[in-house]
This record gives structure tokens, C-alpha cells and sequence, in this order.
């Protein structure tokens, strides 16, 4: 299985804006900002979700919301608030609000078949 990266900017509150090296994740939920990022945009805790990790064990996240842009796209997106050591994550929630998915053949983003029935 490939490892696939993806470059994006983020802004928060503040308008500052960070630069954020993803690593895009189809079995992650939310994506995630590492502590360091969060705090430079001005980001704050909205709410706590409890998720679980891979191995089974549950933790407890703040959540809060910023703007994205990646090459593909732009759009608000809700997003984990990481503590240190947490590393950037991209998840499926933000890619489907930017109409992408991630072809697991050739490891690129590309737009999603969209149905309105």
C-alpha cells in the first residue's frame, strides 16, 4: 500500500494563513491539524468527539472548523484540533466537501462522480 502526501493551505479565524503538508487518509474521518498549525490560525475548541484509532482504543479530540485549499479545490471543513506529536491528516469528510476522492490505483485526488436522484 502507498503513502500518498498532498500540500494545502489552511486559514482560521485570525486570516493568518499556514501551510500544511497532508497526509491523505481514506480510513480517517475528520481531517487533522497538528497542534502547532491550530494555534498559529487561531483556531478554538467548538466541541469534543471521541474517535477510534485503528488498534481499537478511543480518544477524546476538540473539533473546530477552518478553510482549506488544496490544488484541487477549496472549502470550509471541520477539523481535529491535534496536541503535540499529532501529525496532519486529510480525511474523507473534508475530500467529500470538496467533491474528491482518492484513486487508490494511481494515489492522485480526483473529482468525484456527483448524484443528485
Amino acid at each position: 500500500m502507498a503513502i500518498t502526501y498532498i500540500e494545502g493551505i489552511v486559514r482560521g479565524t485570525n486570516d493568518k494563513k499556514e501551510a500544511v503538508r497532508f497526509l491523505v487518509d481514506s480510513g480517517a474521518t475528520y481531517t487533522l491539524l497538528p497542534h502547532k498549525i491550530w494555534k498559529a490560525i487561531g483556531l478554538s475548541p467548538k466541541r469534543s468527539v471521541i474517535f477510534t484509532l485503528a488498534d481499537g482504543t478511543t480518544i477524546e479530540r476538540k473539533v473546530s472548523e477552518c478553510h482549506i485549499t488544496l490544488p484541487e479545490g477549496e472549502g470550509h471543513t471541520p477539523v481535529i484540533l491535534g496536541e503535540p506529536g499529532d501529525e496532519a491528516l486529510l480525511g474523507v469528510v473534508t475530500l467529500e466537501i470538496l467533491g474528491l476522492v482518492l484513486n487508490p490505483f494511481t494515489r492522485t485526488l480526483q473529482p468525484m462522480r456527483m448524484l443528485l436522484v
